[in-house]
């Protein structure tokens, strides 16, 4: 019958491998490389029991897959300057030329001192530590593995530590360290046949840096460019000899001569390798001499290993956030990988050289500001953040928050992991209601369609209903509304002073003209979306209670939303990495900023010069910067949720306030030692955005915004149609048929007129289109003086100033009905 197949060739036992394994060194260390095929005849074992064949060597691999070694990664702010490192090893590959001769040497004399001569295999080798392990009482074992070997090892390693399942990880490990007996010698030959291939297709020094760059050199660091910057923050070509017989020493056992974890051992260690180099000729006795002589500790310079972003903060005071929001994008772009888990791996593997749009400078003011407006301990626990776009290139500059960045399940009270600046999908919250400031695209909205600053809107506190609002060009449900104002009753006037004292109900008659659609299609072509989803996705609601901010949106959105409006209508989607290089020193691409015109620059224009009346309205009482900007107070219904967003033409910045897990009022607390009984957009957001711009632009050549187009400001003047002897309904008819708004004062007046027909109007002559001609009617009582005239500005109530609240709000949503 003949014999069954057999996968691995015959089995055999430990005696017969041994047998095969000596024999093979024997032949391979007598002739040399072996010839093509690297067979090996028959061998008779010397009791005869079997004959070992061809069969038993041949099945086993020539081949050596050989994959790109792990190495680490590192995330760099915008100078160059180390942020955070990742790694699974700890590891930089770096050439042959690039590491010092000593530690080649102390690595050759300590592991393989006839590398040089063998040809994979060393035949003395194993014959010296066959007999040392057959003659050992202790049961001590000796290695008798080439550096070829111990090289071809580590790749068998490193090739089972990238099996996708535990089960098929553990089961390669397990073939690839070996074992004792017959296995552990069927470890050594399949190494040793394929030492002898590989011999046959390198030369000795490439063989050496494969080696240098693989083996582990302590517990966790790989390589020794690795090694010699962590013990001795140094490059390996700068290595010393008792440096390189340091490092030497620990491969055989990387935990146990580790110099950090045990440096009594280590120096233990180090003293043999430098007796190895002594006795090879590579240094002199009195280099020994002086050699064991030095303490380890006198030559060690270590630079803790400090993984992840937890590290970050101790580089750039507060950046830990930031760096976590760019391994989120990483994670979640395309560009990086098809999946997310190849993505993550390639940053935990790549050897990534990330560069970040981080300005150190800009990110340490941002993180002393948010918590000297409320420190990380501070009883309220109310908290807050910043972020910092660039306009015109999407730049994120700085990223703070008054919390301490960790990755730890188990963490402390004001410690965490969630970055209250980006959206959910980026390791963020879910964003926070911005109240008014969102308003800027209502007015942005308004401006498109032809009105201007100047027009007149009511804004006084009267009952809605939701149908009087336009949504995709139908009506809102039937259903009442009573939103109020947070500084009292309010009257007609203009946008400009709506805009300036954040009124509600102006802002609110302003959206009754428009349709709300139309206004977040706007919001959303220069970055504004709920804060659930990745950038991009779903628009904020069209509800008229948005008009005044209910959705939640993240404060980066809003921060690059306002760069818009600094930027001159350019929207750029914000950007962290400006460049990621790989270990082959290969550009990746990485997610573009996409800048584009959004918004004609007549329309932002007229914006900027609303928004820059903030520091006379909601944030007056804070000090403004020393240059030109503009900005929005915003504070939600109850005070729960205050901001500010503000921009100059070279940064536009988003500061939050308030409490991160949900809807809790900042009303009667005492906030950094102040009492506060309702917190307003100009209480704590304001003051911390003006502290950071000043900073962080004092000394910079800040221009001022272009000038506002009279048509946006002033309107288009035209003429107003002359009702006065009219009837009310023909007045009206007449006026709202020219393109203007009627109201009628509330008092009438003696008048020649009939009684009810108009008596007078403001203005007349010319006027805004859209503007709101006052009329007043006639009580038909004669008058007492001089016969009546159409004088103009009769009955015109005059805009005044606003009637804020003093303390700088910015009224966000109170009552809307919608938080």
């Amino acid at each position: 019958m003949p014999n069954p197949a057999r996968q691995r060739g015959r089995q055999v036992n430990a005696f017969q491998a041994l047998a095969l394994l000596l024999t093979f060194a024997l032949v391979a260390g007598v002739s040399g490389v072996l010839a093509a095929g690297l067979v090996l005849p028959g061998v008779a074992v010397a009791n005869g029991v079997t004959d070992i064949t061809v069969t038993a060597f041949d099945d086993l691999p020539t081949e050596l897959a050989e994959k790109t070694l792990p190495e680490k990664s590192v995330i760099l702010a915008a100078d160059g300057q180390l942020m955070a490192t990742f790694w699974t090893q700890n590891r930089v590959v770096v050439p042959l030329a690039e590491i010092s001769p000593l530690l080649q040497q102390a690595v050759v004399a300590t592991e393989d001192k006839r590398f040089y001569q063998h040809v994979g295999v060393d035949p003395t080798g194993m014959l010296r530590a066959f007999v040392k392990n057959q003659t050992d009482e202790d049961g001590g074992q000796e290695g008798a593995s080439t550096l070829t070997q111990q090289y071809i090892k580590n790749v068998l390693i490193e090739e089972a530590l990238s099996k996708e399942t535990e089960a098929e990880k553990l089961e390669a490990l397990q073939a690839a360290r070996g074992a004792s007996g017959t296995e552990g010698y069927a470890r050594k030959l399949r190494e040793a046949k394929l030492a002898i291939a590989l011999e046959k297709r390198m030369t000795k020094e490439e063989i050496l840096e494969k080696y240098l760059n693989i083996a582990p050199f302590g517990a966790s660091v790989y390589g020794a460019e690795s090694a010699a910057q962590y013990y001795f923050t140094k490059p390996a070509k700068d290595l010393t000899y008792l440096e390189a017989a340091t490092i030497a020493g620990v491969t055989q056992s990387p935990t146990k001569w580790d110099p950090v974890l045990n440096p009594e051992a280590s120096q233990t260690r180090r003293d043999s390798v430098l007796g190895k180099m002594r006795d090879q000729g590579y240094i002199t006795d009195a280099e020994y001499d002086a050699g064991v002589a030095t303490p380890l500790p006198d030559t060690m310079r270590v630079t803790p290993l400090k993984q992840g972003c937890m590290a970050a903060g101790d580089v750039i005071p507060g950046s830990g956030f930031f760096c976590d929001y760019v391994t989120k994008v990483i994670g979640n772009d395309p560009a990086f990988g098809p999946t997310k888990a190849e993505r993550i791996s390639t940053l935990y593997r790549g050897g990534l050289t990330i560069t970040t749009t981080l300005v150190p400078g800009e990110q340490a003011i941002a993180d002393a500001e948010v918590k000297n407006g409320i420190p990380v301990d501070d009883p309220s626990g109310v908290a807050s953040s910043i972020v910092v776009v660039e306009p015109g290139t999407g730049k994120i500059t700085a990223m703070a928050q008054n919390r301490i960045y960790t990755a730890v399940a188990e963490h402390g009270d004001r410690e965490t992991p969630v970055n209250y600046n980006t959206d959910n999908a980026y390791g963020g919250a879910s964003g926070f209601p911005p109240g008014s400031t969102f308003k800027p695209f209502t007015l942005l909205e308004w401006l498109k369609q032809g009105h201007s600053l100047n027009e007149t809107v009511d804004g006084s506190v009267r009952p809605l209903n939701q149908n009087m609002f336009t949504a995709c060009g139908a009506k809102v449900r039937n259903e009442k509304w009573t939103p109020g104002n947070a500084e009292g009753q309010g009257r007609t006037m203009t946008v400009m002073d709506a805009t300036k004292n954040s009124v509600n109900l102006a802002y609110l008659s302003m959206g009754m003209q428009l349709d709300l659609c139309s206004i977040m299609e706007g919001a959303a072509q220069i970055g504004v979306h709920k804060a659930g989803g990745l950038a991009g996705e779903g628009n904020a609601s069209a509800v008229p209670a948005n008009i005044i901010g209910s959705d939640s949106i993240a404060p980066l959105s809003m921060a690059a939303a306002f760069a818009t409006f600094a930027a001159n209508g350019v929207y750029c989607t914000p950007i962290a990495i400006t460049s990621v290089v790989n270990a082959d020193g290969v550009q990746l691409p990485v997610p573009s900023a996409n800048c584009s015109q959004k918004v004609d620059p007549k329309y932002t224009s007229a914006m900027t010069f609303a928004l820059k009346n903030v520091w006379g309205g909601t944030a007056k009482g804070v000090p403004a910067p020393p240059f030109p900007t503009a900005g929005k107070t915003g504070t939600t219904s109850e005070n729960e949720h205050t901001w500010f967003v503000g921009y100059s033409p070279l940064r536009a910045a988003a500061v939050w306030v308030g409490y991160s897990e949900g809807w809790r009022p900042v009303q009667d607390l005492r906030i950094n030692g102040k009492w506060v009984p309702n917190a307003y957009g100009a209480t704590i957001a304001a003051p911390t955005w003006s502290r950071f711009m000043t900073q962080a632009l004092a000394g910079a050549a800040n221009p001022d915004f272009p000038a506002a187009g009279d048509k946006e400001v002033f309107g288009e003047k035209v003429g107003v149609p002359y009702v006065v002897g009219l009837a009310e309904g023909d007045a009206r008819k007449r006026l709202t048929d020219a393109g203007f708004r009627v109201s009628v004062a509330a008092e009438q007046v003696a008048s020649a007129s009939p009684a009810g027909t108009v008596a007078s109007q403001s203005p007349s002559g010319t006027a805004t289109r859209g503007s709101t001609i006052t009329l007043t009617l006639s009580n038909g009582q004669p008058p007492a003086g001089p016969g009546p005239g159409p004088g103009p500005g009769q009955g015109q109530p005059g805009p005044g100033p606003g009637q804020g609240d003093g303390g700088g709000n910015g009224n966000n949503g109170r009552g809307n009905g919608n938080p």
